[in-house]
């Protein structure tokens, strides 16, 4: 399945590639190329979502502190971002800010944040625009009560995705772990785990 935000790139380079196969062939397969790419990254899996607090993207994880993990999206990751639980938005909140290459952290980056309370405490998911991430999408509103693994955004070419989590919390991945959103399990809560 593909992210309906690149059916309609999908659907314009792939009639493209087929107009000017009748007129200029190197332009035709260049588009055709660029039609298959777009289809693979606007590609929007099934996923068997995981159990406890899940990954909210696909990616490596370059970071990871007392409460905040990030996630570098490569070129080849999935770029649909979930919710890594269930709850309720009680903020999204768009911020400008600087632009540049995704592997990079940066302070006061170009950002979506996402709020999302439970009955375990508020959960933050950042989406973060690298150089070549033209466009933050964001799925959800404020308000809006979400399952664990709900769609909750994309980010288009290029980027990372930040989860900050609450008190009683801890990451059970490490650096450099691969994820999967909605899969991959990423957090446990410690007090469940001791009673």
């Amino acid at each position: 399945m593909i992210e309906r935000g690149g059916l309609k790139i999908f659907g314009v380079t792939l009639v493209l590639s087929l107009v000017f196969f009748f007129i200029l062939i190197p332009l035709a397969i260049l588009l055709l190329i660029t039609a298959f790419f777009t289809a693979y990254f606007f590609r929007d899996p099934h996923r068997k979502i995981g159990e406890g607090i899940v990954s909210p993207a696909d990616g490596k994880i370059d970071y990871i502190s007392d409460k905040r993990l990030e996630i570098f999206m490569g070129p080849f990751d999935c770029h649909v971002n979930r919710a890594p639980v269930g709850g309720k938005v009680i903020k999204t909140e768009f911020k400008e800010g600087r632009v540049l290459p995704a592997f990079k952290r940066i302070k006061d980056p170009r950002m979506n944040e996402i709020l999302i309370e439970t009955e375990e405490g508020i959960f933050k998911v950042i989406q973060i625009a690298g150089i070549f991430a033209r466009r933050i999408v964001c799925y959800v509103r404020e308000g809006e009560n979400l399952k664990k693994g709900d769609k909750i955004g994309m980010i288009r070419f290029g980027s990372r995705v930040v989860l900050e989590v609450p008190e009683g919390h801890r990451f059970v991945k490490k650096v450099g772990d691969k994820v999967k959103a909605g899969e991959t399990v990423a957090v446990k809560n410690e007090d469940l785990q001791r009673g």
